[in-house]
């Protein structure tokens, strides 16, 4: 094998370097995915919070490449945490949410905030490191049974929404947001620095994202789904 090939070789097996933040109120689980996380070749826990309003602050002062938040915590919830951290300003984590609950609603809701996947805390063990893997590239992860009620689920096209929603951009969220108060193009256009035509490309690219026909539609969408607050 020549020098180029061994380079090559060496390059293939170098494992990817992770900063990971733990968000959970509970000691004994931070400790235990810590544990389990730094395992991992390249994979280092950066930092940990114990609330939701710390994990925020974090993942501003941190930035790391994933966040594993748990979705019931003080403060802010996990599902709150998530969207102040990928509405911020900046390079967004990818972010995991451990839940003890498995069903439709709470996936619509997780992705719709922001988070990349869904685990569910009795499969932490089995599934966590192959989550972690598949969120820092981008991707979804959910845990088999959490994947099932999507598949299942009576309301698949709303569930399937959800999972598209997660890949709104933070300017189409900001445009989102400004619909769902009644602002006009014009008036996005002026607030957000940016020309009506761009404005009206942002509402026609979120109409097509979330597969909705009208103005209305895309409105009781992002409200029913919380991907808005008013």
């Amino acid at each position: 094998m020549d020098a180029l090939a061994l380079a090559v070789d060496h390059r293939e097996r170098t494992p990817m370097s992770l900063r990971i933040l733990i968000a959970d109120d509970h000691e004994i689980v931070r400790r235990g995915v810590r544990q389990l996380l730094e395992s991992h070749d390249g994979w280092t826990v950066c930092g940990e919070a114990i609330d939701g309003l710390q994990a925020v602050e974090q993942a501003a002062a941190l930035r790391p490449d994933v966040i594993v938040m748990d979705i019931a915590m003080p403060q802010l919830s996990g599902i709150e945490a998530t969207r102040r951290i990928i509405g911020s300003d900046g390079r967004c984590p990818s972010v995991l949410i451990l839940s003890m609950k498995d069903s439709e609603a709470l996936v619509r809701e997780v992705l719709a905030a922001g988070a990349r996947g869904v685990v569910l805390k009795s499969d932490a063990g089995e599934d966590l490191v192959e989550a972690v893997q598949t969120v820092s590239e981008g991707q979804t992860f959910l845990s088999s049974r959490v994947a099932d009620f999507v598949a299942e689920g009576a309301s698949g096209k709303e569930a399937g929404s959800a999972i598209v929603a997660q890949e709104l951009t933070t300017r189409e969220r900001q445009v989102l947001h400004l619909l769902a108060e009644g602002r006009s193009n014009k008036q996005i256009a002026v607030l957000l620095k940016i020309s009506v035509k761009t404005a009206e490309t942002h509402r026609s690219n979120l109409m097509k994202k979330l597969r909705v026909q009208s103005l209305s539609e895309l409105i009781r969408y992002a409200i029913r789904n919380q991907l808005v607050e008013l």
